[in-house]
């Protein structure tokens, strides 16, 4: 399975995108803040960096981020938009949104290692796809972990298309997302121009 390793606070900082977008509240750095930045983009070099940070956001590499956008060029409605909602309904992001896990890269390891359930049945792959009415759960044996015993207390904030539970630590998939559900600043559009050349 392949994995994006670089550093946060680094590519935040080249893409532009806030770290609070990635789950982490504390990182910035003020070092190099101008930096080597050229004055001047190409049309080519802001759809790229678009899309670079999609990828980014959501951990996501080259081939698959491609067969997202194949898959979304072929679904009824708008490609950008059909896009983001499939990166939306990864099982990974899912897990994020509900809060089970502080950053999206956090949630990847939780499911990899088997914690989290789909309507009653292990799921340990990131990319699983879920769908409108879809139960996601902590497995009953990892409930007893300080990590999810401590998110029982918490109160999480979940997007409008989510419903949570935290005394049984039970989401589920009440809609699908909508394009304003989206809180990361993102213009999709570029990313279908980008394909579209």
């Amino acid at each position: 399975m392949a994995n994006n390793k670089e550093p946060i606070a680094k590519k935040c900082r080249s893409l532009g995108v806030s770290p609070v977008v990635m789950g982490y509240d504390k990182k910035h750095s003020n070092r190099n803040p101008g930096g080597n930045k050229r004055k001047k983009v190409s049309e080519y070099g802001t759809q790229l960096k678009e899309k670079q940070k999609v990828k980014f956001v959501y951990g996501v590499l080259e081939k698959q981020f491609h067969r997202y956008y194949l898959k979304a060029s072929n679904m009824r409605g708008i490609t950008g938009e059909n896009l983001l909602r499939l990166l939306e309904l990864r099982l990974d992001n899912v897990v994020y949104r509900l809060g089970l896990a502080k950053t999206r890269r956090m949630a990847r390891q939780v499911i990899v290692h088997g914690h989290i359930k789909v309507n009653g049945k292990k799921v340990d792959i990131p990319s699983y796809s879920v769908k409108v009415g879809d139960v996601i759960t902590v497995r009953e044996r990892s409930m007893e972990q300080a990590m999810f015993k401590e998110l029982r207390d918490k109160a999480v904030v979940t997007p409008k298309w989510l419903t949570y539970d935290a005394a049984t630590l039970m989401g589920t998939v009440a809609a699908m997302p909508a394009r304003e559900d989206i809180d990361c600043p993102i213009s999709e559009h570029l990313i279908v121009e980008l394909y579209s050349r």
